[in-house]
């Protein structure tokens, strides 16, 4: 549990809260009340009798507001409402399903620029970067509309004569999604969007820090479901900590969990869901890597919000590498969300050959961040998204120091007036002493922006470097060569789940589906097949003849 973002005593819901010009204006521009505690359940009703959670501003440490959490009464009444409304969802022809899914994106471009700036106020990236994490979820709201009339089955040649064989999708029933606090938004919309076009209930149990992103998305699509006819319990929203989300992991009421957060809490998730023989879709980070080379020719607790992801994304950069494209993509890579995404890029691994004149360049664009307000156009760097991730980054760049690294930049907390108050914390570039790939240093994540930095001199031993790894998320490679390409992409190169060439290790579109494998853990969500997670198979073998022959040529005639 994160230090500013606690339970507190239960008080009273009248009593009258104030907040600054700055908050009540993005509240009020999503018909969010900021006087009073919030209700932060969502049944087809609101709702809350349980703790209170308060939402902090990252930026200034300001109280947003008081959220009323679901008590255990109410979330066994929730879940009554969420099969029944499943029970009306799955008889509503999917196209008409994805009808819906297109007023929701239509309610949701409305209100992309005061939702991206909600998420920017709570959670802390930069406005432009709120406003996009939105725009995922209307681009996958398209992406579902068109999906709802393409969830095809699949018809098999039968080897009896007068038989046929389908393969029939057919709805689930509840999906459980429960989402971290770094993308507050898109993570829900890529569940969401899928699981509904296949006709099954939601129950989101968003991070706790950051409950008011999530009532501002429910109302949203509340509002939609409303407008036609629909039990708002398809779409649930149940706030909470640790007891919430162990409850819903082991409800066998849900059959699929969707859950995005760290490797040691997805190691209990998918145990616990397992062992009830549940689904599980696991978004567990990706320690992420960068490589650039020249051409050959030239059970513990289920805790409330999750930091400390493994993922450690690697990017890979070799020498007749593009350097105008990459220094700039590796900034974003390591800066950009002020190093807060599961692909953010953790190591980079530079050709002798260029890279002194890599890090200059990159050390010169590190020197020119603006950090500042994250609601500010100009900003590019907003803060990390709680006082307890600064110790997380401190300890950090304290063990890179006893360990003997180099920092080139950074390594320190803002401290300046204007940014004390916050979270704000200076990007680092370390080059560690040792490139052992089982050394913490290098294979467990860091989730703010520092990035470790190793030199190579064959692009065996940069991928053997980023393989090494437990976790497999996005990783990167800055090449003209097109052998370089060919061995990266095929079975002799990355591991990841994400496997880019001449592109960043974050930034992924909705079209492809997006995941890693290992212990970021094998899950897809959003594009590409990920929609037939959502459903269950059956095959369903049709007899249109007049006789029943055995499949093998089994003769069992008495």
């Amino acid at each position: 549990m994160l230090s500013r973002n606690t339970f507190r005593a239960a008080r009273s819901p009248t009593s009258v809260r104030h907040l600054s010009a700055r908050a009540s204006t993005i509240l009020g521009a999503l018909d969010i009340p900021f006087t009073t505690d919030i209700p932060g359940v969502y049944d087809g009703a609101w709702g809350g009798t349980g703790d209170l959670l308060e939402s902090v501003c990252p930026s200034t440490g300001e109280v947003l507001a008081r959220v009323r959490s679901a008590s255990p009464p109410e979330l066994h009444q929730a879940l009554n409402k969420s099969r029944e409304a499943h029970l009306f969802l799955r008889n509503l022809p999917a196209p008409r399903r994805g009808e819906v899914l297109r007023q929701i994106r239509e309610s949701l471009a409305a209100k992309r620029d005061a939702l991206g700036a909600l998420v920017s106020l709570e959670m802390g990236k930069i406005n432009t970067e709120g406003v996009g994490e939105v725009q995922e979820f209307v681009d996958i709201c398209d992406y579902a509309t068109g999906l709802s009339r393409m969830m095809n089955g699949r018809v098999v040649a039968s080897e009896r004569p007068g038989h046929t064989i389908l393969e029939m999708p057919n709805p689930l029933g509840l999906v459980g999604v429960l989402t971290a606090f770094n993308f507050p938004v898109a993570v829900y919309g890529w569940n969401f969007s899928l699981s509904f076009a296949a006709g099954n209930a939601n129950v989101w149990k968003p991070s706790p820090t950051t409950p008011l992103c999530a009532i501002a998305v429910t109302k949203i699509i509340a509002d939609v479901l409303e407008r036609n006819g629909i039990p708002g319990a398809v779409s649930t929203l149940l706030t909470g900590g640790k007891d919430l989300g162990e409850a819903i992991v082991d409800s066998p009421d849900i059959p699929l969990i969707s859950f995005t957060g760290s490797e040691a809490v997805g190691r209990v998730v998918g145990r616990a869901v397992q062992s009830r023989f549940g689904k599980t879709i696991l978004e567990l980070g990706g320690n992420n890597g960068m490589n650039f080379k020249r051409a050959h020719h030239d059970r513990p607790e289920i805790p409330m919000s999750s930091f400390g992801l493994h993922s450690s994304t690697a990017s890979i950069i070799m020498p007749d590498a593009d350097l105008s494209m990459a220094v700039p993509a590796v900034f974003f890579g390591a800066v950009g969300t002020a190093g807060q995404r599961c692909t953010s890029t953790r190591r980079l691994y530079l050709h002798r050959d260029i890279a002194s004149r890599f890090l200059d360049a990159l050390q010169k664009l590190y020197a020119t961040v603006r950090v500042g307000d994250p609601l500010v156009g100009s900003t590019l760097l907003g803060p990390l998204h709680t006082s307890a991730a600064v110790g997380i980054y401190s300890n950090a760049v304290e063990r890179l120091r006893e360990k003997g690294a180099q920092i080139l930049t950074g390594g320190r907390r803002y401290d300046q007036e204007g940014l004390r108050q916050g979270n704000f914390v200076q990007p680092t570039i370390a080059i560690p002493k040792s490139v052992d790939p089982t050394d913490a240093i290098w294979n467990t994540e860091t989730f703010a922006p520092v990035l470790n930095v190793a030199i190579f001199d064959e692009l065996e031993q940069a991928i053997d470097w980023n393989n090494a790894v437990p976790q497999g998320l996005s990783s990167s490679l800055w090449t003209r060569d097109l052998r370089n390409l060919g061995k990266w992409i095929g079975p002799q190169g990355s591991d990841t789940g994400i496997v880019n060439v001449n592109v960043g290790t974050s930034g992924a579109e909705i079209g492809a589906a997006f995941g890693g494998n290992k212990s970021t853990g094998w899950g897809r969500e959003s594009g590409g097949d990920a929609w037939k997670q959502y459903v269950r198979w059956s095959a369903c073998t049709i007899n249109f003849s007049d006789a029943a022959p055995l499949a093998q040529g089994v003769d069992f005639s008495a």
